[in-house]
């Protein structure tokens, strides 16, 4: 099994202050997250979507403006200017950071000027289900990018790049996705709702020429840019699944290196994750969504969840060298549309189980690290104020554990429902081994085999006050608190 023994962070949430200051605060940044154990960052979008200074980046507009040019109301995008963006990568790549850039490829949003185009109304919960005949429509699908011109690309974007909006300019309180004349949504895509091609805004038609060629030759140019070190691809569930692997290939080609790539396919579907990797040869890892929805459901339901249950169907169980790991993300935080929320009681207990195991590689989330407090719409449509605490304190602890102990073999005591433990066993490197245990409900002891005699161990959180020293063969009494994990190393 591959390990990866570093961790990366996911350096923003959805609410990030769009007051263009999270370029300068990564590299203040740098050193201290290195420091702490983190081997690499996430960075949001950093192209100019159509709400220009306000927009996280989704809404994507023109790939080619990091903050460059005077478009959608602003030169800077939300987190800052393309100048800013450059050196944060440089002070990233100087503290030894991997940066991974989010590319969108799905959509593009906000464009300039309408155009008259044929298409068909299909039901958006039934894209197989025509709502009417082959119509005129306006839409939004002609982008000129007045501000940038034809500095780094002369492409502009026509109807014929894609295959089909959810607005008729002409008639827009009617529900449909348009599907243009003469084309076809493309099949190699998650079949939800029929088929998931669609997502929103103007969709890219991947199967276009000029479009291929166009990402291709933009991907060139992002590299040659920025430097970056490898990519997370948003919405890989509404493209073309062929396309990243070619994509991905003539990256790698034209830098010379193995840059990293993991994609955004969220669905509690087991199914549909192990088909997207068969499907792309294993070039992309996936998030582990489905850890995720474990994590919220055990936190939820609380003592009445059954712990041994934790990894049932996730990704990181069938194909750990396949999963990216994760607590929580900006789509699952308070307030979004895809909420779910991991209760923050839980959060220690599932950075435990991210951290300090074999298999996956872990995301930290911005929000859960440094704590977040901003407030918006609900699904209500009242204004909410969110308080999201930190958990830095405790993340530091277990990544210090993860870089220093959490090596070897491991060995999982999964036989209790409100309590389970393992242990790694160590290596020649990294010799003494560590012990975990974590529980639901009530304080909880459980003997664990760490391998090494009569050696003591402590809790690294502070939980337990109490060392545990093993006995004449390797095992100790472990600990832990009701809802809470303890995490237990060699005392030197």
């Amino acid at each position: 099994m591959q390990e990866f023994n570093g961790a990366m962070m996911q350096f923003f949430h959805w609410y990030t202050p769009a007051d263009g200051s999270l370029w300068r605060f990564l590299a203040e940044e740098s050193p201290a997250l290195a420091k702490a154990g983190i081997t690499s960052v996430w960075l949001p979008p950093a192209y100019k979507g159509a709400g220009g200074a306000d927009d996280t980046g989704y809404g994507t507009y023109d790939l080619f403006d990091l903050g460059e040019f005077d478009q959608k109301g602003s030169v800077r995008t939300k987190y800052g200017t393309k100048d800013e963006y450059l050196e944060a990568i440089a002070a990233a790549h100087a503290a030894n950071l991997q940066v991974y850039a989010d590319v969108v490829f799905n959509h593009k949003v906000g464009g300039d000027h309408e155009e008259d185009v044929m298409a068909t109304p299909f039901n958006p919960d039934n894209r197989n289900e025509a709502m009417g005949e082959l119509q005129p429509i306006k839409a939004w699908t002609h982008f000129s990018f007045p501000g940038r011109g034809q500095t780094h690309s002369t492409l502009e974007w026509h109807w014929w790049h894609f295959n089909a909006v959810d607005t008729n300019a002409a008639e827009e309180d009617k529900q449909a996705v348009y599907l243009f004349e003469g084309k076809a949504f493309h099949h190699a895509v998650d079949q939800d709702r029929g088929n998931f091609d669609y997502l929103m805004g103007c969709n890219l038609d991947i199967a276009n020429p000029d479009v291929r060629q166009e990402l291709l030759y933009w991907g060139k140019w992002y590299m040659d840019t920025t430097g970056v070190d490898g990519f997370r691809f948003d919405a890989v569930k509404h493209v073309g699944s062929d396309f990243f692997v070619e994509w991905l290939h003539e990256m790698r080609a034209h830098t010379g290196r193995d840059l990293f790539a993991v994609g955004e396919y969220w669905s509690g579907v087991n199914g549909a994750l192990e088909h997207f990797i068969e499907t792309t040869e294993g070039h992309l890892m996936l998030f582990d969504a489905l850890l995720h929805y474990n994590f919220a459901t055990a936190g939820r339901e609380e003592a009445a969840y059954d712990l041994r249950t934790i990894f049932d169907g996730t990704l990181v169980k069938d194909h750990p060298d396949m999963a990216v790991t994760l607590v929580s993300n900006h789509d699952t935080q308070p307030l979004q549309s895809l909420e779910s929320v991991v209760e923050a009681w839980f959060k220690p207990l599932a950075y435990a189980l991210i951290l300090l195991r074999q298999g996956g590689y872990p995301c930290i989330f911005f929000a859960d690290y440094y704590g977040v407090q901003y407030q918006g719409q609900g699904k209500d449509g009242n204004t909410h104020e969110i308080d999201m605490p930190s958990h830095k304190w405790l993340i530091d602890h277990f990544l210090s554990v993860r870089s220093q102990c959490a090596f070897g073999e491991q060995h999982d005591y999964f036989d209790d429902p409100h309590c389970i433990g393992w242990t790694r066993l160590g290596t020649e490197e990294h010799p003494g081994g560590i012990a975990v245990l974590l529980s639901n409900e009530g304080n909880q002891t459980k003997p664990m085999h760490v391998g090494f005699a009569e050696r003591a161990y402590q809790d690294v959180t502070g939980h337990i006050g109490d060392v545990v020293t093993t006995n004449s063969e390797g095992w100790g009494d472990f600990r832990c608190n009701g809802r809470s994990v303890s995490v237990w190393i060699p005392v030197d």
